[in-house]
């Protein structure tokens, strides 16, 4: 996240959030009702805050979606299966071979292009 005037610990609006995400407000409030884990604070005038959790969360489901290749529904399985409160990165998988051959394959594939 950009550094700003701001302490870690404050919260952000969702304008905040997305200029340093580089997410349009949409895009957020979207997940919002996508994903139950992500529920910023709201205050008078249904204005939303972000804590610093909840921001490391929009962060975690814009490098699985935009990233790593996983669905809407494959984020939600992947945050559901974690106890509250967690944001620990999920296992990496161990190369097996069939996964090392399905690489050597496309890269072979690629070069060939």
């Amino acid at each position: 996240m950009a550094s700003d005037s701001k302490s870690a610990a404050a919260f952000r609006t969702i304008g905040e959030v997305a200029q340093a995400t580089g997410l349009a407000p949409h895009i957020l409030r979207y997940w919002e009702s996508r994903f139950p884990q992500l529920r910023p604070v709201t205050r008078a005038g249904n204005r939303r805050y972000y804590r610093p959790e909840d921001v490391a969360l929009v962060e975690r489901i814009d490098r699985l979606l935009n990233r790593e290749g996983y669905t809407i529904k494959g984020v939600q399985q992947l945050l559901a299966r974690e106890p509250t409160g967690t944001l620990e990165p999920a296992p990496v998988v161990a190369a097996t071979p069939s996964l090392v051959a399905i690489r050597d394959l496309l890269a072979t594939a690629l070069a060939n292009d």
